[in-house]
Formats: structure tokens, C-alpha cells, sequence
């Protein structure tokens, strides 16, 4: 076990994660409004990159600079979800980093770590919005499809890699079609940002095999499933009630990931 790679894995993952909340506070909007663009009392947020990069944390309001006249001071109504909260978190940077811990613990100095240590941010990223909105932004997905298959088409060409290109590339077609066939059978308990992320998640499993694919798309099914029957039994849901579903396909591929990795080891 290489502890300084892990190390490093680790840290990166923290210093990612810090950068994650602010990220999920614009991108947490209904599909018909513009990213947000101002913290909650009004204020401008700025920073690199058109404020994208940066702490969830706003300088006004931590220097006392009264709240812009008419900037609404809480959320609007979300259908019983809870507020978007625009401040740093704790929590996330450190499953970021625990994350990226048991990824580069379990595929070691491997090609693919590098992609998989990319892609956690993102996946987390991607979690926190589909929690606070019930929503995968295209502007995420789809690029993560691309950028999958074309990093593990690069990890490929290098030594000491684990896994097979043609074979992730088609899990990703076949996932992304179990998704799409879902999508059709049931349009109201499968949102089509599933489907889409599907393609990446795919792509992401492929790489080790096709029992990892089975595996990792089991494993979300099942994790949706039993929060879902959790919700029903404690009576804070119906048959028919909305979850987000793409926090527990992530899940499900990260447990993917993590048993295809040792397998290879």
C-alpha cells in the first residue's frame, strides 16, 4: 500500500470537497431559472472563473453589508425539501476526501486512479444538487460521459492499467439503455438526468468487467430502494412520492469501483 499516494489522494479529495458546496448552491435551481448568482441576501458572488470557484462563503454578509432590498431572505417553497443553505460545510469536504482515501487505497498506483479522483468532486457535486432540487444538470452529465470515456481511453494507452476501454464504452451504452427503457416504462419515477448519468456511470463500471457493472447498478437500485422503504415505514413518504435517485446511483458505482479495483489488485 502506497501511503503517500494515499495520502495525497486524501488531501486532494479535502481541497476539493471545500470547493463543492458553493458549486451546488448555484447549480440547486429549478430547470426554468438561471444559476443562482447572488447568496442569499443578495450580494453579488464573486470570485474566480465568474464565481464558480471558491468557498461557500459570502464577505458581505460575514462583514455586516445590509441585504440587497428585495432579495428574498429564504428559499421559496420546494415542495417539503429542504432550503438550499449557501455556507461551507464541514461534511462534505470529508466524504470527499474519505472517498478519494478508499479509491486510491483500493486501485493503488494505477492509470485509472487519476480518472476516479477526478470524477469524485463531480459525483458528489452531483449528489448534493439531485438532494436539493431532484435535478442532474446536463451541463454536468453529459460532459462527465465524455470526459469518462475519453480519460479511460487515455489510461488505457498507459502501463499497469486494470481495466478494458471497449468494455467500459459499452457498459456505458448498455447502462445508459436499461436507464432509458426505465425512463419509458415509468417517466415519473425515472427522470431523464438518470438516464444521462447512466452513460457516465456505465462507462465508469465497464472498465472493470461486466459483473462490477452488474454489481455497482445493483447496488444503487438496492440503496434507492431500501431509503425509499425507510421513508414509507417511518410514514414521510408515499408509494408515489419523489426521491432523488442519483445520489444512490453514485453510491452504488463508487461500491463498483471499489470491488473492481481490489479484484484487479
Amino acid at each position: 500500500m502506497d501511503v503517500t499516494l494515499i495520502a495525497v489522494a486524501t488531501v486532494w479529495g479535502a481541497v476539493a470537497g471545500v470547493l463543492v458546496p458553493r458549486a451546488a448552491y448555484r447549480l440547486s435551481v429549478e430547470p426554468e431559472d438561471d444559476w443562482r448568482a447572488d447568496c442569499p441576501a443578495g450580494h453579488p458572488i464573486g470570485g474566480p472563473l465568474r464565481g464558480w470557484v471558491g468557498a461557500a462563503r459570502c464577505t458581505s454578509c460575514a462583514a455586516g453589508v445590509p441585504a440587497v432590498v428585495g432579495a428574498p431572505r429564504a428559499q421559496p417553497d420546494t415542495g417539503g425539501r429542504p432550503p438550499v443553505t449557501y455556507r461551507p460545510s464541514v461534511l462534505v469536504p470529508v466524504v470527499t476526501a474519505l472517498v478519494c482515501l478508499a479509491v486510491a487505497a483500493s486501485t493503488g498506483p494505477r492509470p485509472e486512479l487519476a480518472v476516479w479522483l477526478l470524477f469524485t468532486p463531480a459525483g458528489v457535486l452531483l449528489a448534493l444538487v439531485d438532494r436539493n432540487v431532484h435535478r442532474l444538470p446536463d451541463q454536468l452529465t453529459l460532459p462527465l460521459a465524455a470526459a469518462s470515456a475519453a480519460l479511460l481511453g487515455l489510461a488505457e494507452l498507459l502501463p499497469h492499467e486494470a481495466g478494458s476501454w471497449p468494455a467500459a464504452l459499452l457498459g456505458g451504452l448498455v447502462l445508459g439503455a436499461v436507464y432509458f427503457l426505465l425512463f419509458l416504462i415509468n417517466p415519473d419515477g425515472m427522470g431523464f438526468g438518470d438516464v444521462k448519468l447512466a452513460l457516465a456511470l456505465g462507462v465508469v463500471l465497464g472498465w472493470y468487467g461486466w459483473v462490477v457493472l452488474f454489481m455497482g447498478a445493483f447496488a444503487g437500485f438496492l440503496l434507492g430502494s431500501l431509503y425509499g422503504l425507510t421513508l414509507m415505514l417511518l410514514r414521510r413518504a408515499g408509494r408515489k412520492t419523489a426521491i432523488p435517485f442519483g445520489p444512490f446511483m453514485i453510491c452504488g458505482a463508487l461500491l463498483g469501483v471499489l470491488l473492481g479495483a481490489l479484484g484487479t489488485s
